[in-house]
């Protein structure tokens, strides 16, 4: 996007610049107005911090995160209307940060078979495009990005069993701990191959070159300030549907098994991971729920009603490409490393969501000058990089 062009002249309510914050260089969020960019975000503006958030507001729903940020945070928010794919804004913006998180990304692995060269190029080259910026510094900032449990590919060698709404892993180990980083990389989809390549290039760059970097290969996120869609972050498209009164189609057969993990639960962990960065950069670390904080679809189904007073309508369908019947992350070497642990339960994050979807749906819809942006970008990358579930969602 060129400088003063009608589009960014548009966006313009929303461009401000900061200095460093009580004498300190400030955050890098990539994708910083999607979902769990905002959070984390509110986190860091909370405790002192200033931060630069690079998205290109692509993803519906982002401006109304970004506008609350500068709402609650004033001056202490930068926010730079750039694609990850553009080094030069990369660049530009890793040269004035302390810490790097890399979130922005293609992040459903249906538009990944629709156009894998965009996926490919959002998600691989984008973070090419981080890694040589932060590289070429003279004093590197460290470096977390989210992957993706997808990099384990479908799983097909897990056996498992049918118990109530839920598959079950035959494997009692498995079954109380779930899939550990030992588990071989298997990409299964674009999707898969493409946050694969940009997972296995921050882990060598933090090899071969030094630079301290962390990587976290997510389960399901959900939580506050997450505009879920058909094709990414499904427990908000669930509930979301539940309160407008639509149906909602599952992929599948409704029993295929996620852990789920509050956002808030995630960004303690982001935090501790930048906290641990000197002992443990180099390192993969799966993120999730774990095996305390699972659900299926049905069973989600199940939930929504108690916390709704209704079930939404649903209809079945066959099977995707990259589904997993079963996956839930195993954290025990994160927890081991730092303690960690997730605070908020299921039933507790769902109703929390739940709640914060029906103020926010009560509240007259945001339109921003910068939807033209949005409509320019749609071939740009997504805002936010959570793990997008799309077995079973609508």
């Amino acid at each position: 996007m060129k400088k003063n062009s009608p589009v960014e002249r548009e966006i313009q309510p929303v461009l401000f610049r900061e200095p460093a914050r009580n004498g300190t260089r400030p955050v890098l969020i990539t994708g910083g107005a999607g979902f769990i960019g905002c959070n984390l975000a509110h986190r860091l503006l909370s405790t002192g911090s200033s931060v630069i958030l690079l998205d290109n507001l692509s993803r519906s729903g982002v401006e109304r995160n970004l506008r609350w940020l500068r709402k609650t945070h004033g001056e202490h928010v930068q926010a730079e209307i750039a694609d990850v794919r553009d080094g030069g804004a990369v660049l530009e913006a890793v040269s004035k940060a302390r810490q790097v998180f890399h979130f922005a990304a293609q992040v459903a692995v249906t538009t990944s078979l629709d156009d894998p060269r965009h996926d490919f190029a959002v998600n691989a080259g984008g973070t090419l495009n981080v890694l040589e910026a932060i590289r070429v510094q003279a004093d590197p900032p460290p470096l977390v990005f989210t992957s993706t449990n997808k990099v384990y590919g479908g799983l097909t060698d897990i056996a498992l069993e049918r118990r109530g709404g839920r598959y079950e892993p035959c494997d009692p180990a498995v079954r109380t701990h779930g899939v550990s980083e030992d588990r071989p990389l298997d990409f299964h989809s674009p999707y898969g191959c493409s946050k694969g390549t940009a997972d296995q290039y921050v882990l060598d760059y933090a090899r071969s070159y030094g630079l301290k970097a962390i990587v976290f290969r997510m389960s399901c996120i959900y939580g506050p300030h997450q505009f879920g869609t058909e094709d990414q972050g499904w427990v908000a498209h669930f509930l979301i549907r539940a309160i407008e009164g639509s149906p909602i189609v599952l992929y599948g057969d409704g029993m295929q098994v996620r852990d789920v993990l509050f956002v808030e639960d995630l960004v303690d962990a982001f935090l501790l991971a930048q906290r641990n960065m000197d002992r443990y950069s180099g390192s993969a670390f799966n993120i999730g729920g774990g095996s305390a904080n699972t659900t299926s679809l049905l069973e989600l189904l199940d939930l929504i009603e108690r916390v709704h007073g209704d079930s939404p309508d649903v209809a079945m369908q066959g099977w995707r490409t990259g589904d997993q019947r079963y996956y839930v992350s195993d954290t025990r070497r994160f927890q081991q490393a730092t303690g960690w642990q997730p605070r908020v339960g299921v039933e507790e994050g769902v109703r929390r969501l739940y709640e914060w979807l029906v103020e926010a749906q009560s509240q007259p819809a945001v339109r921003t000058k910068s939807e033209p942006a949005r409509r320019v970008a749609a071939a740009s990358a997504h805002t936010a990089a959570e793990e997008a579930g799309p077995e079973g969602s609508a």
